[in-house]
């Protein structure tokens, strides 16, 4: 098996790509951190903020089949390159929101902004095994996800203390460039045949919401993905809340500021990147069965140590409980994420990761709603009591269905040629159900 630090020496596409990744998610987190401390500092209100995370949500869920369509049809590269230079622009506009004394431009913005990402994000899912072989492609999953997460800890931290000395013009200009820097490294890609999903019949006339309809009934008729989109609801259940809450506890329940939101995405940073290379590990040792229960295990961390951050008294405390109940949410991720990416066909690959996207923003409007109108009548602590509650909830039902036999791994025939191809995991079969 490929090594991490190999896959970046000798993989030049995974190399153009994961740069690519680590300017443009930083500068993701720059933008994020100081809209947030904006509306804080001019509003001060939990429901504006839950207002632009609505504002980013809705448009994800609307893009989300459209990517998936599109990407499982047209070339994957070309797509993914214009959106990173349409956000490009988008990001920049936010310097006109720095002065205006309304939110309805941040509403406009991140709405643009949120609209353009699937069509990105699903297709840098969706092109990983066209960029690394089968030996290097559990290599690429992890360090994709550790690189994510890692980014996370990075940018928040920069951008909260950034935000506070330089104010927020130069994030938002940071942002903007890193799209730039980011569609020049995916324009550096090439491989023999290029980007195009590799369809098993005649493409003929384009019916997008039949073919986003195909995937989804394909997605439906795989127990597993059926159970990951279980794990993908729940956590967006709470997840939702939390990206209100990383806000009102930064600034309301501990008065700390943009460095006091930026401190807590960063610990949650920290976790997610700790997780990330547990879940590699594990990942290359543990067979299906296995992988269950370490997903049963993670899940029913995350949600305690979550309820635990709600209740923390010190701010010491809290960071440590957030880092922890990420710990467990990356190992989830890293896990579900390799069982995708080895069981689903390319034919189908834009649209599973399109519709497991689309369904997690869908999820989290619903949570942001809920609590952006919580927060007007219950305490953050509260709210996030609940929000922890859905995790260890997760949890359960994940471990019900794994107890009853609902989780089985897929057969060669429902994966499909391309992916029946790809080297199992290592580990794969032993212990396995």
């Amino acid at each position: 098996m490929t090594s991490l630090w190999g896959l970046l020496r000798h993989n030049r596409n995974y190399r153009y790509a994961w740069m690519g990744q680590v300017v443009s998610e930083i500068g993701d987190y720059f933008n994020n951190i100081a809209v947030f401390a904006l509306v804080m500092e001019k509003s001060g209100s939990g429901l504006v903020v839950s207002g632009v995370m609505l504002a980013r949500a809705i448009p994800a869920v609307l893009a989300g089949p459209v990517a998936g369509v599109a990407l499982d049809r047209f070339d994957r590269k070309r797509i993914m390159i214009a959106s990173d230079l349409i956000r490009a622009v988008v990001a920049l506009g936010f310097v006109l929101t720095i002065h205006q004394p309304r939110p309805w431009l941040l509403y406009v913005l991140s709405a643009a902004l949120m609209f353009a990402s699937p069509f990105f994000t699903s297709g840098r899912a969706a092109i990983l095994p066209t960029i690394a072989n089968s030996e290097e492609l559990h290599a690429a999953n992890s360090l994709t996800q550790t690189t994510q997460w890692a980014t996370l800890t990075a940018g928040t931290l920069l951008a909260g203390f950034s935000a506070a000395a330089l104010g927020y013009r130069w994030a938002f200009v940071i942002n903007s460039l890193s799209f730039v820097f980011s569609a020049a490294m995916i324009w550096r890609m090439a491989v023999p045949g290029g980007f195009r999903a590799r369809r098993h019949a005649a493409e003929g006339v384009v019916r997008p919401w039949r073919e986003y309809s195909d995937g989804v009934k394909y997605l439906r008729s795989v127990p597993l993905m059926v159970g990951i989109a279980l794990i993908s609801v729940g956590w967006a259940m709470g997840g939702g809340a939390a990206q209100i809450l990383f806000a009102l506890f930064g600034e309301q329940v501990f008065h700390r500021g943009a460095s006091g939101i930026g401190a807590i995405w960063g610990f949650a940073g920290i976790g997610l990147l700790a997780g990330g290379a547990a879940g590699h590990l594990l990942g290359k040792r543990a067979g299906f069965a296995g992988y269950k229960k370490a997903v049963t295990i993670s899940y029913l961390a995350h949600g305690a140590a979550y309820m635990a951050f709600s209740q923390a008294r010190g701010f010491g405390f809290a960071l440590l409980a957030m880092m922890l109940s990420r710990v467990g949410m990356a190992i989830t991720t890293v896990l579900n994420n390799a069982q995708l990416l080895r069981h689903t066909p390319d034919a189908f690959r834009g649209r599973i990761f399109a519709t497991m996207e689309s369904l997690r923003w869908s999820v989290m409007i619903v949570s942001m709603a809920a609590a952006g109108i919580a927060s007007q009548y219950f305490s953050p602590r509260t709210i996030g009591l609940a929000a922890g509650g859905f995790g260890l909830a997760t949890a359960l039902a994940w471990a019900w269905r794994d107890w009853r036999g609902l989780l089985p791994e897929p057969r060669a025939e429902e994966s499909g040629p391309s992916a029946a191809a790809l080297h199992p995991l290592p580990g794969a079969g032993l212990g396995d159900n």
